[in-house]
């Protein structure tokens, strides 16, 4: 060969003897094959098999396997976002003319995207109250494809009743989902409890360092997996390999991560509670919480995301509060190893009066425990100092 194709043809190097803990990143838009009939048949290699790189390399299949063993599935999807994998679900399994039917507590985007791109294609939805339980039955129509969960929920933090919304899904035919992305399926797995969707945003703890993107979807029906991976492959959808590479190394310490973080978080929001009246408090771990005994009954631990209902007298202060902060920064997400602070404004469609005004919502990271405690304190102390909201003592 010339120098020029030298250049470009890589020269076959031994892996005899090689062996590393860490796996390895492919990189790949074209899959090479062997012949042109094996290239001519790459469609016979089924949704496990290498055709082009946006479909999967080894690096993104063993993220997936990886996440399949912890859902206790059958096989998992990868996409950009979290967002994107309950997008992908939906467009999965709906079809003009059906309904699907979401949370009041989920992630505000998921109702965005059914009212304003679900809903011009013929796609209707309803949203209900997260504390319905059994009570969804009476929402199951003939047009209800898919009921939604989020548990807990995005910032008010109700723990839903998953076995019955499930119960009463399955009796009448109907797919169910969750977005487990606070509990990963270290706490809570949906897919256990009956569950046909169960996603996560792994920018959360799977990463756990603020740097990627991404989504999963892991279900235990290979048809319910070929619709996700034929809608994806329409769109164009895929993900990095060093994005997956990310994930991967993440994961690695994803448990003992959430083990402290989880930890710290319950001790503040008790040390809160204490402080002010406790039902400002949200922390499914603590008594009275929206859901406890659901939180009891089916989660094996909590996350190190709470959150603080800050009532209207401690509004004013709150910005400066924030912004004098030393250890926590201030912006969206969470689950990383840096604490973050996000003031957040609330509407519900079921209850409108329901936590009216600001939610501060808190993810307690890896750093020492005293020094995030000192930027909570003065938040407390201002909402503390009404005798209506303080708690008496």
């Amino acid at each position: 060969m010339r120098d020029r194709t030298l250049c470009v043809k890589r020269p076959e190097v031994s892996h005899a003897g090689f062996a590393s803990l860490a796996t390895a990143t492919y990189r790949a838009s074209t899959i090479v094959f062997d012949s042109a009939e094996a290239y001519a048949n790459r469609s016979k290699r089924g949704p496990d098999g290498y055709t082009y790189g946006l479909h999967g390399t080894p690096t993104s299949r063993t993220l997936e396997a990886s996440i399949t063993a912890l859902e206790q599935g059958l096989r998992t999807v990868l996409v950009p976002s979290g967002q994107a994998a309950i997008t992908v679900v939906f467009l999965s399994v709906l079809m003009p003319g059906d309904t699907v039917l979401i949370p009041d507590s989920a992630y505000p985007p998921v109702a965005g995207f059914c009212e304003n791109y679900l809903k011009p294609r013929g796609i209707s939805y309803r949203i209900y109250d997260p504390m319905i339980g059994s009570g969804i039955a009476s929402l199951i129509d003939e047009t209800v494809k898919l009921i939604w969960t989020e548990s807990p929920g995005s910032t008010t933090m109700e723990i839903q009743d998953i076995p019955a919304i499930v119960a009463a899904a399955k009796a009448r035919g109907v797919l169910t989902g969750c977005d487990n992305t606070w509990a990963t399926p270290l706490y809570f797995k949906p897919l256990a409890n009956d569950m046909d969707f169960s996603s996560m945003a792994l920018t959360k703890y799977v990463g756990g360092h603020s740097d990627l993107l991404m989504g999963s979807i892991a279900v235990k029906d290979i048809t319910l997996h070929k619709k996700l991976k034929d809608t994806m492959r329409m769109i164009g959808m895929g993900v990095s390999p060093d994005d997956c590479a990310l994930a991967l190394r993440g994961m690695e310490t994803m448990g003992v991560r959430m083990a402290h973080s989880g930890r710290v978080a319950l001790d503040f929001a008790r040390k809160i509670a204490d402080r002010v009246a406790p039902e400002l408090v949200l922390h499914p771990a603590l008594p009275g919480a929206a859901g406890h005994a659901f939180f009891q009954r089916d989660f094996a631990g909590a996350s190190g995301v709470f959150s603080l209902v800050i009532p209207p007298h401690a509004e004013a202060a709150l910005p400066d509060l924030l912004t004098a902060a030393q250890t926590f920064s201030i912006g969206a997400s969470w689950g990383g190893t840096h604490s973050l602070l996000a003031p957040m404004t609330i509407t519900r469609v079921t209850d409108p009066d329901a936590h009216a005004g600001t939610i501060l919502r808190i993810n307690v990271g890896l750093e020492d425990e005293d020094d995030l405690w000192a930027d909570l304190e003065p938040i407390v102390e201002a909402i503390a100092t009404a005798p209506a909201v303080a708690k008496t003592a």
